[in-house]
């Protein structure tokens, strides 16, 4: 190898070090070069700047490649694939990888995985696949998954790992310090060793800092402390997240009906739900449910169509609405012209309160004690904005049309339509919730439909009244 190939070799091993560009993706010409790669089956090069990416940036060069290209890198990378980042990619890229894989390979993949990410993977396949994998694993880690794949969806069971470290509450501190030391099956990093009964039930814990400064003759059972915050395991994997964040908690104990301990949820874990809830919420308040980017246009057609069809019959509503003054705008154009204009700012305003709303009772921020004064709340500023705006869109449709009667019309109606807004921006939520209906699903189309409708029927209203049309 001359000095000009060494030179761009180095060049490319420094560019291949930093694999995103400055807009945080993924880096186009590194992207080509793995493209190359897996074209040219260079297994050398893949291993060397693929096989050994943290399993966070191999999920995002996976999610950048072509469907091929994903298939093909797997088989090239072999043994140096790390399996964990599948928990990184779209479960439908993640679904693609693993169809193709057989699920000798896969069984043999999820023994090296913790439990958390194995029961990730395996949640997705199909029953009978997820059954031929469990049965070719160890017996202990095969019940250990079993148990978890029991709990439903979404809970702290399914979100837990089950490596953990327990001892009894009469062993001394050095004991325990001997066991970890000598044990090569415990976790990678932990940050409490629990403390149980012959029964499994959970006694207290110790923070490794406290065993670190304690004595080695003193026993367990005079150090630890009461679990204060141990979570069930059919707990919703998001009131756990609030747990640990009411107390500021690095970890915390999983136990079952009994009160056995069964698992251990990590602040890794929680940041993962807080994440998944919030693109969730957020998706929801836009009708658009669990979608993801990798989807199929089928699928993404589908997933979105239920709303639509609900918003449609809604818009049907509104538009009843104008029927019912369609003599009033035949006699006056201006009318037509501007009616938009308060739905549009009532509309607006609705999403506001209601995102708030609805943000406030996920994380609880909002309960029967501080509701009565938020609602009030809300109804001020709709007041008050609908004061502001009302002089301006008033100003501007009185001079726009030299006629003040019309600005004074629509000022009224913004008013009454504003303040509505804020009320419905509030109450469809919290009603909503009252009843067990997710208000981060259905509020947005209800909202709408009630700052139209008064929208419209204000200000067409109003102006009927005031000019005598019949």
């Amino acid at each position: 190898m001359d000095e000009t190939e060494r030179l761009q070799e180095s060049a490319s091993d420094e560019q291949d070090a930093d694999i995103y560009g400055e807009d945080g993706a993924v880096r186009t010409s590194y992207l080509a070069r793995v493209g190359a790669a897996i074209a040219d089956r260079d297994v050398l090069y893949l291993r060397s700047h693929v096989g050994k990416l943290h399993q966070s940036e191999l999920g995002h060069v996976l999610e950048a490649l072509h469907s091929d290209q994903r298939a093909a890198l797997v088989e090239l990378l072999g043994d140096e694939f790390d399996f964990a980042s599948l928990t990184e990619v779209d479960e439908a890229v993640r679904l693609e990888i693993v169809d193709a894989m057989p699920n000798e390979q896969i069984a043999e993949a999820v023994q090296e995985l913790d439990s958390d990410d194995a029961v990730y993977i395996l949640e997705d396949l199909d029953q009978e696949d997820r059954d031929e994998i469990l049965a070719q694993l160890p017996f202990t880690e095969r019940v250990r998954l079993r148990r978890s794949l029991g709990y439903p969806e979404e809970t702290a069971g399914r979100r837990m790992q089950t490596e953990f470290v327990a001892v009894p509450p009469f062993w001394t501190v050095g004991q325990t310090i001997d066991y970890m030391r000598d044990n090569d099956d415990l976790p990678e990093s932990f940050s409490q060793i629990f403390v149980i009964d012959p029964m499994f039930r959970l006694l207290g814990a110790i923070d490794l800092d406290r065993i670190l400064r304690t004595r080695r003759d003193k026993k367990i059972e005079e150090i630890m402390h009461e679990t204060r915050h141990a979570i069930p395991a059919t707990m919703d994997q998001e009131e756990a997240a609030q747990i640990f964040e009411q107390y500021d908690l690095l970890s915390a104990a999983v136990v079952d009906e009994n009160e056995r301990l069964v698992g251990v949820l990590t602040i890794e874990n929680i940041v993962d739900v807080i994440q998944e809830e919030a693109e969730e919420d957020i998706m929801r308040l836009g009708g658009v449910g669990d979608e993801e980017l990798s989807d199929s246009v089928l699928s993404t057609s589908r997933s979105r169509t239920p709303w639509l069809v609900i918003n449609l019959f809604t818009a049907f509503l509104s538009a009843s609405v104008i029927g019912i003054f369609d003599g009033t705008i035949q006699q006056m154009v201006a009318l037509a012209v501007l009616m938009p204009i308060v739905a549009s700012m009532g509309g607006n305003a609705g999403t506001q309160t209601m995102t708030v709303t609805v943000r406030a009772l996920a994380t609880r921020d909002m309960d029967i004690y501080n509701a009565g004064r938020i609602i009030r709340r809300e109804a001020s500023v709709g007041l008050i904005n609908g004061v502001i705006f009302a002089i301006m869109i008033g100003t501007v449709a009185g001079l726009w049309f030299e006629n003040s009667n019309i600005g004074g019309i629509i000022a009224a109606a913004m008013i009454i339509n504003m303040l509505a807004a804020a009320l419905g921006g509030i109450l469809i939520p919290l009603l909503l919730h009252r009843f067990g209906a997710d208000p981060a699903i259905a509020s947005a189309v209800f909202v709408t439909t009630v700052t139209d409708v008064v929208g419209f029927s204000s200000f067409l209203g109003l102006a009927t009244w005031w000019f005598g049309f019949k």
